[in-house]
């Protein structure tokens, strides 16, 4: 198994920054044909997705719906950082996805991307990439 370090930087408090190329390039280097590569999130207020990454819209969309669900759901949080809001959503979309690795690339559908999605920036993050034959 080969694991690698991924940083994203990202620059909103909402936001889903695509890293697609950047877990093809670990699956690369990895080396593996046929496999399982689980891209995962190292923080408690950032989640990993897959999506739409084509239409630069999509992620923006997805980022406002996040803020009108939370909204909508009419909740108190109690934790004293005032970021609840963001470990909920990371906890809703889940920390890591994990892709089928076939002919040495990581099986995604025309359209679909790999992204970390920000519930608490701007912030440095790192995404851990771990590719491994089965």
């Amino acid at each position: 198994m080969k694991i690698s370090e991924i940083p994203v930087e990202t620059s909103e408090s909402y936001q889903l920054v695509s890293i697609t190329n950047e877990v093809k390039r670990a699956v690369r280097e990895a080396g593996v044909e046929e496999g399982l590569c689980v891209i995962s999130s190292t923080h408690t207020t950032a989640a990993v997705t897959v999506n739409e990454d084509y239409d630069r819209d999509v992620p923006r969309d997805l980022a406002a719906a996040c803020r009108a669900f939370l909204d909508a759901l009419d909740v108190r949080f109690e934790h004293a950082e005032g970021n609840s809001d963001s470990h909920f959503l990371t906890s809703f979309f889940g920390q890591s996805q994990t892709l089928l690795v076939r002919g040495g690339e990581i099986t995604l559908g025309r359209w679909q991307g790999v992204f970390l999605a920000e519930f608490d920036g701007p912030r440095r993050r790192t995404v851990t990439v771990a590719v491994g034959a089965i």
